[in-house]
């Protein structure tokens, strides 16, 4: 069955604590499966990396909460829902310290965590952030091995190209165990191979349909390869719409059309391999009614689906 999730108030005029709170009582009320919050710490006015959505950094994103501290509000917020960062700029951060913050929203919201994980786009962020941005992919596949360290509740020193953890106890664990979920975003095959070798699963986006298929197909065998089950693995694929009221081109879809047009792309996804579609609607709606109104739409209609 497909799950449908929906990107959280999180960014550009849907900071408000009550949109937030009102709209996760909502769509959970409505029958939605997850909520997901993503990261940005700056918009720069000279990028030096072109947007991975093209043409400028959306303007929405020059107001942006902390994933991290919104996920500790969803959680207070809601009783059921899935809660998701997608997806967390992994370097960005200590692994000790996202350890203890990425545990402790599992705790607050009672094993609900969901944990995508990506490299970003931007230098100029990584550069504000005092972080290399060369050799990203291998400070991600360490944080990854510092998590899992940490959170097997081993006392044992740790000892990495980046980092050093003494002997020490550490006890603030996730309630999921080994570790709640972890998916990692991306295409390059680098991050495909780190896929299928050991997350929990890809954060997708809305590529087209066949090109959906084979990257999953891709994961799948190198799953596979590296004696893993592939069926364990999830895709979840994220797409940003601009809602309209006529009809868009075919080949604008999924990121702009109409509610009938971007709901049969995420069920033709699903049919390609996704187990659950995250649709971020903070770009199209011009206040908190019309997102949920938007958000209910879709989702009745993917109930049809």
């Amino acid at each position: 069955m497909l799950k449908i999730g929906l990107g959280s108030p999180q960014y550009g005029s849907f900071t408000d604590p009550g949109t937030i709170s009102g709209f996760a009582s909502a769509v959970e009320e409505i029958g939605f499966d997850s909520l997901w919050v993503g990261d940005r710490a700056l918009v720069p006015t000279q990028p030096r990396d072109p947007y991975p959505g093209g043409g400028p950094v959306p303007e929405e994103y020059r107001t942006f909460l902390d994933p991290i501290v919104t996920l500790s509000f969803l959680a207070h917020a809601t009783r059921r829902l899935r809660l998701g960062t997608s997806t967390l700029n992994a370097p960005f951060y200590s692994p000790l310290l996202l350890a203890r913050s990425l545990a402790s929203v599992d705790i607050l919201s009672e094993g609900r965590l969901d944990i995508g994980f990506g490299l970003g786009w931007s230098s100029d962020e990584y550069e504000a952030i005092g972080v290399p941005w060369r050799g990203r992919g291998a400070r991600m596949e360490e944080i990854l091995d510092v998590l899992d360290h940490v959170w097997s509740g081993s006392s044992a020193e740790y000892k990495g190209a980046l980092w050093t953890i003494p002997s020490a106890h550490i006890e603030t664990l996730p309630i999921q165990r080994p570790r709640p979920p972890v998916l990692l975003g991306g295409f390059t095959p680098a991050t495909l191979e780190r896929i299928g070798r050991r997350a929990d699963g890809w954060a997708g986006v809305g590529l087209p349909v066949a090109q959906l298929a084979y990257v999953i197909s891709q994961i799948r065998e190198i799953a596979e390869a590296a004696g893993r089950d592939p069926d364990a693995l999830r895709t979840v694929v994220r797409v940003n719409p601009v809602v309209t009221a006529e009809a868009a081109p075919s080949d604008a879809v999924p990121h702009r059309g109409t509610v009938v047009q971007v709901s049969d792309y995420l069920l033709a996804a699903h049919a390609a391999g996704a187990d659950e579609v995250l649709i971020d609607l903070q770009q199209t709606a011009r206040n908190a009614e019309e997102l949920t109104d938007l958000a209910h739409r879709i989702h009745e209609q993917l109930s049809k689906g």
